[in-house]
């Protein structure tokens, strides 16, 4: 390892070429001699200074600063766990943290506006009879929100522990609508029926798993055996709601399929039992 000690602030950098080496070469400390020099405006110390740098060097190293861009305001500090550990305190901190924390933060004042104005309720009467008036326009005459909440994601973050959240965010009628793939939905139900395992990126090669009946998403392994319980489980809803088509004329579309299994599987951890439960079989 080798450690460059350097001083610019105020400083003109001269290399003399010696280095300093720790017993075993283990690092090395680069020396270099400093001469004094005023970045505060003496031009007569700048023109008396003559090296083989080039052009604008030394305006551009020691460029004083002005004003910052329009809208900049705050200071980079983290949270300080010296103060304990409040939770709210914490997330308020990401603002300053910089980096994708602050982005994070942004995102997470966007989600607090979102649940505010869903939550939102009519105040005058006016107001009350719109409401009422456009709730009995609704399909399933449910009441008019102040926002309205779409939930999209893909089936891998069902198939990871992300799922538990999207469980949350369903149970609790927290979202209005959820917009997924077929695989965000079969794997909700397979995990239902049994349980996927946390594995290796690049431990294993997918044709070697693949011997031994184990499939891989990502660092994910699911064993084969649970899509041959998946099909053994779907299976005879599928012929049940066929007969039910036939004879009830039911025009079965993909959110009805959807309520309806998950109804049938009337389990907990599944985010589509709770879709039917909240909807009251609604879609």
């Amino acid at each position: 390892m080798r450690f460059i000690v350097l001083s610019i602030f105020c400083r003109i950098i001269i290399p003399i070429g010696i280095t300093v080496h720790c017993p075993q070469n283990l690092y090395a400390i680069d020396i270099y001699n400093v001469d004094d020099f005023s970045c505060c405006g003496n031009s007569s110390a700048k023109e008396s200074y003559n090296d083989d740098r080039p052009p604008g060097f030394v305006d551009a190293v020691l460029k004083p600063s002005t004003n910052l861009p329009e809208g900049v305001n705050l200071q980079v500090k983290g949270y300080n766990f010296n103060d304990g550990l409040d939770y709210d305190a914490l997330f308020s901190s990401f603002e300053c943290i910089g980096f994708q924390a602050t982005h994070f933060s942004k995102a997470e004042y966007v989600l607090n506006e979102m649940i505010q104005r869903r939550n939102l309720k009519p105040n005058s009467n006016e107001e009350i009879e719109l409401a009422r008036t456009l709730q009995s326009f609704h399909p399933f005459n449910r009441p008019l929100l102040g926002c309205t909440i779409f939930l999209a994601y893909t089936s891998n973050m069902v198939s990871s522990g992300v799922r538990e959240v999207i469980r949350f965010l369903a149970e609790h009628n927290l979202v209005d609508v959820i917009v997924t793939s077929a695989g965000g939905v079969e794997e909700d139900f397979i995990k239902c029926l049994a349980p996927s395992y946390i594995g290796d990126f690049e431990k294993w090669r997918g044709h070697e798993l693949r011997e031994i009946g184990v499939n891989r998403i990502g660092n994910l392994l699911v064993p084969n055996n649970n899509y041959v319980e998946f099909e053994q489980w779907l299976l005879p809803i599928l012929d049940q709601v066929l007969e039910e088509q036939n004879s009830q004329n039911i025009n079965w579309t993909p959110s009805k399929l959807i309520n309806r299994l998950g109804k049938e599987i009337n389990h907990k951890d599944s985010i589509y039992y709770w879709c039917y439960k909240v909807s009251n079989g609604n879609c």
